[in-house]
């Protein structure tokens, strides 16, 4: 069974011991806003009325912004 965007957020989320405001700083670092009750939608059961699918868009960003996170900035050239 493939994993969806959701559940590669969940597991990077809990991995990295992160927080909902902690994501949503990672997501700034590449100039991607969003709230932290959009976030949320994320992390909800499939079932749920409030659930939302977790696009490529989103995961590449949060990706993109936890190697900086991680590493820091890329030194200018």
């Amino acid at each position: 069974m493939a994993l969806s965007n959701n559940d590669i957020f969940k597991k990077l989320r809990v991995a990295h011991k992160l927080r909902d405001d902690q994501i949503v700083e990672i997501l700034a670092l590449v100039d991607f806003r969003i709230t932290k009750s959009e976030l949320g939608a994320f992390f909800r059961n499939e079932d749920h009325p409030k659930y939302m699918e977790c696009g490529d868009q989103i995961l590449r960003n949060f990706l993109n912004g936890l190697i900086i996170h991680l590493r820091g900035p890329l030194p200018k050239k």
